[in-house]
């Protein structure tokens, strides 16, 4: 009932003392502090003032207040995504990948910021954001930067009486809205936005409501690196735009804005059937990553390959399963067994999983 209570603060003023966010986070405490939208290249409040609570589930403490944002500010950020569309969906291939390494490079230089921000929204261990969420962010941004020139292309002839060249062009849509979960916040993010700006798009992203703090740090870093006198020329403000808030509230109004030419969802199946309905009723591109798990495949000689034998196995498998809280994906739901002779790996799985208490979820064995 508290978050409840809490929908109807409202913002206080955004200050200097109160951000931006990268020099909030400089080593001092992060608990109730104001964020904010990202617009145009600058800090906005909700037009509204409402807020919503994000709270850190590891403590339940205050980690911060966000704008709890509407249609109307939704609108206001494919605005800034518009206008920026235009020159910068004139820029090549090299000058968007100078950009996207250095937007690398500068999340590279304040790693343990963004791993201590993602820590707090998730709830995850330190450790875990700095050993995967922001090595692999970077490596996403890296990745993309490199790959999107050497997209494939094709060409053939027809022949005679047209003998025309038939050839495929691969241009900029324009605004694409980019939605993410909670569960690998900017780790997922990147892996929207570094494609998004190496395609020539700009992008309006709504973050998780329960893990919004590094999508901003994010889009700060893209509007410093578009400010800095190498890409100032082709890199306007309002490259990357972010509108917190609820799902029905900000999601659903991004994904019915027909000046959002695609979106990208990762999320609950039952959400994304709705984000696909949506789309489909305006004919916009959709990316659309729903729920589900794949299995944990053993063979009969999987316990020979390992130096600890059966023990390293199941251990390895089990730790696998819960990687995160369970909750990636690549994550095994299932486990996949060829018949051993005993002892068999299902029961040496069944007693480590006691080993686990509290852990959520269960390794469920075939």
């Amino acid at each position: 009932m508290a978050a409840v209570r809490s929908f109807g603060r409202r913002a206080p003023a955004l200050s200097a003392r109160r951000g931006p966010l990268l020099g909030l986070l400089g080593g001092r405490p992060f608990s109730s502090a104001a964020l904010h939208n990202h617009v145009g290249g600058s800090p906005t409040l909700a037009a509204s003032g409402a807020t919503l609570p994000n709270v850190n589930p590891a403590d339940g403490s205050l980690v911060s207040e966000i704008p709890r944002s509407q249609a109307d500010d939704v609108a206001a950020a494919v605005a800034a995504a518009e206008a920026a569309a235009g020159p910068y969906g004139k820029t090549s291939y090299a000058q968007r990948a100078a950009l996207v390494l250095r937007v690398a490079e500068l999340m590279e230089a304040r790693f343990e910021e963004f791993a201590l921000a993602e820590s707090r929204d998730s709830g995850k261990p330190v450790a875990l954001t700095r050993m995967v969420d922001i090595p692999r962010a970077v490596d996403n941004l890296r990745f993309f930067a490199g790959a999107a020139p050497f997209l494939p292309t094709a060409a053939h002839h027809m022949d005679p009486p047209m003998a025309a060249l038939n050839y495929t062009e691969r241009s900029p849509l324009g605004v694409v809205g980019l939605i993410t979960p909670w569960n690998l916040p900017l780790y997922l993010l990147t892996w929207k936005v570094a494609p998004a700006l190496m395609m020539g798009n700009t992008i309006v992203a709504k973050p998780s409501e329960v893990t919004p703090t590094t999508a901003t740090m994010l889009a700060e870093l893209v509007a410093e690196a578009s400010a800095e006198p190498a890409f100032a020329d082709y890199a306007p403000a309002g490259l990357m735009n972010v509108v917190h808030g609820l799902g029905p509230e900000v999601g659903q109004a991004l994904v019915a804005d027909p000046k959002v030419k695609a979106i990208s969802f990762t999320g609950g199946t039952a959400t994304g059937a709705m984000v696909g309905q949506t789309a489909a009723g305006r004919f916009a591109k959709a990316s659309l990553e729903l729920g589900g798990k794949n299995a944990t495949v053993v063979f009969a000689d999987a316990r020979d390959n390992f130096e600890g034998g059966l023990t390293d196995l199941v251990k390895r498998v089990t730790r696998a399963a819960f990687l995160n809280s369970g909750q990636i994906c690549l994550c095994g739901r299932y486990g996949l067994g060829q018949y051993l002779a005993p002892p068999r790996p299902a029961d040496t799985f069944r007693r480590r999983q006691g080993e686990w208490r509290g852990a959520r979820g269960r390794l469920v064995l075939a």
